[in-house]
């Protein structure tokens, strides 16, 4: 049911009976919606709206980034697939210190460039269980806008003008600004060594189109020149791997996220800390529910931040970060009267007793759903991590590297210190939710430390409030901690929240900062709903991005 006084923009949730999908950009879902017309599941339709957002939003996705996903059958059986992509072997903290590079990596070029493309493995091992469609069939659109040009988006066209003097100062990327000008939106921007790129994965596949094929050691060796410590073999002894993901229960509803290297276990944790308070109750909007959302994320975040890393490297007590008892103990440091300060929340357990250095992760990020006619589920998500990833284009392939490998900390003592081999910290987190033991809600949003807040936005305004799943997209935002750009970790408020309600919060010492109506801070959210009840699929997309829900 949805609430009938909720919010609405006069897009509606769009309803269809036999598949949907749901991106950031509508080409991307269009390229979806056609492949499930001819047959294809959900997985063949997820890799098509990833092959495109390769194309169409250069700047948050490619194919030189990692990507996670979650997927479900009508059974309500979930799986998980990690396509996140380790340190190189050379990539040592002596190597960079070597160059001169002894307290961070550098964010942005070659340097930054040290981790092994995960994504494109992913979709090889998806669709080797689940497609249905030939590999080849899932890029014809893809290849045809990089090779034609792509229509520039309004969230592309605002981050070439964001990064014009980046892209400028970078001969690779020039052609992303021509003639020194950011594109605007409407013109086309074409990609054609990209698009030679995408037809040699079609024709030859993700293993000899790129790991072990030419295009990759060209990738490579490209990247080397620059002064990347990726080389063939990194890319060679790479595979993307399935995995049990982490769950907890949330008023009937079981939540699905990844474990570790991803912050999924940032997510439950919110879930299982406002769990013990009646949300309904502060009723959706009002300076209760605000406050003790961002409270709940300061505790879960103190932990995320003393934990995540490679899961393979350290041993995260997940157990424990994830009991309901835990939480409960936790939540009792939350006061309804006054916020708690977000730097000075301790973690619950320590890593060690040596305090190391806080980095707040950044990045943008594309996430996108589908739902096939025989009711496969997918919920995924891609990125290059920072805006245009590592800001260069590698050699005669299209293909930007992303720069997911400079959070790594240089620092010894710190759990997501490099290592050869080792995946870092990573903001990236499908969600997927079940309810009586069947697939309810595929959902995700971009926006590095507000995906772990919009997650239990969605799921709260979904369960607590009734809303349908355009109103749960469309309600307005917060974000605990750094928007992208900045180093104070404010509460960020969406403008359309009242002025009394942010007054009464920063009563409550809360750092309110506001930010416009329709603010890109606050992430792409991108969800669909499985109405058993009515044998209908409820799909909603963010009117904050470029995209479309589209179902048949």
């Amino acid at each position: 049911m949805s609430a009938p006084h909720g919010p609405r923009t006069g897009r509606p949730p769009t309803r269809a009976d036999r598949g949907a999908v749901s991106s950031p950009h509508v080409l991307a879902s269009g390229a979806g919606l056609a492949v499930l017309r001819r047959g294809g599941s959900a997985v063949d339709a997820a890799v098509a709206v990833n092959a495109l957002l390769c194309v169409a939003y250069p700047h948050m996705a490619g194919l030189g980034g990692d990507g996670f996903w979650l997927i479900a059958g009508p059974d309500g059986a979930v799986e998980a697939l990690n396509a996140s992509g380790p340190a190189a072997a050379t990539a040592t903290r002596d190597w960079y210190a070597e160059r001169g590079h002894t307290e961070q990596v550098p964010v942005r070029g070659a340097l930054s460039a040290l981790t092994v493309p995960g994504a494109l493995d992913g979709w090889r091992l998806a669709h080797e269980r689940y497609g249905r469609l030939a590999w080849a069939d899932l890029f014809e659109d893809a290849v045809h806008y990089a090779r034609h040009g792509v229509p520039v988006s309004r969230s592309l066209s605002d981050w070439l003008v964001e990064d014009l003097e980046l892209l400028s100062g970078e001969a690779s990327t020039r052609h992303l600004v021509p003639a020194g000008r950011a594109l605007r939106e409407g013109e086309r921007l074409r990609q054609p060594e990209l698009a030679t790129s995408l037809e040699v994965i079609a024709a030859h596949g993700a293993r000899a189109g790129f790991y072990e094929g030419e295009l990759g050691r060209r990738f490579c060796q490209a990247l080397e020149v620059g002064g990347s410590p990726l080389r063939p073999d990194d890319l060679a002894a790479y595979h993307a791997q399935w995995e049990e993901p982490i769950s907890t229960d949330y008023r009937g509803h079981t939540v699905y996220e990844l474990r570790p290297n991803t912050q999924g276990f940032a997510a439950l944790q919110i879930l299982n800390l406002v769990e013990g308070f009646d949300v309904a109750a502060w009723g959706d909007g009002t300076p209760d529910y605000y406050h003790h959302m961002a409270e709940a994320v300061k505790l879960a975040f103190a932990d995320r931040d003393e934990w995540l890393t490679d899961r393979h490297w350290v041993d995260i007590p997940l157990r424990t970060l994830l009991d309901k008892e835990y939480a409960a103990r936790r939540r009792a440091l939350i006061r309804t009267e006054r916020a708690m300060v977000m730097d000075e929340v301790e973690p619950g357990l320590r890593f060690s007793p040596q305090t190391h250095r806080r980095r707040a992760p950044g990045g943008d990020t594309c996430a996108f759903t589908s739902v096939d006619r025989d009711g496969l589920v997918v919920s995924a998500i891609q990125s290059i991590y920072h805006d245009f990833g590592s800001a260069m284009i590698v050699g005669d392939t299209g293909i930007i590297p992303q720069n997911r490998g400079s959070f790594f900390s240089l620092d010894e003592t710190h759990p997501n210190r490099m290592e050869p081999g080792k995946r870092t910290f990573h903001t990236l987190i499908p969600g997927l939710a079940c309810r009586d033991g069947r697939p309810w809600l595929a959902f995700g949003s971009m926006g590095g430390e507000g995906q772990p807040q919009t997650h239990a936005a969605l799921l709260t305004r979904l369960i607590d409030f009734g809303y349908d799943v355009q109103q749960a997209i469309e309600a307005p935002r917060w974000l605990m901690g750094h928007t992208w750009g900045t180093t104070v970790k404010d509460l960020s408020l969406e403008g359309r929240i009242g002025d009394e309600v942010a007054r009464e919060l920063q009563r409550r010492r809360q750092p309110v900062r506001m930010l416009p109506n329709w603010d890109d801070n606050m992430g792409h959210a991108h969800a669909i709903r499985i109405d058993a009840e009515r044998g209908l699929l409820e799909a909603g997309a963010d009117p904050r991005g470029d995209g479309a829900a589209l179902g048949y």
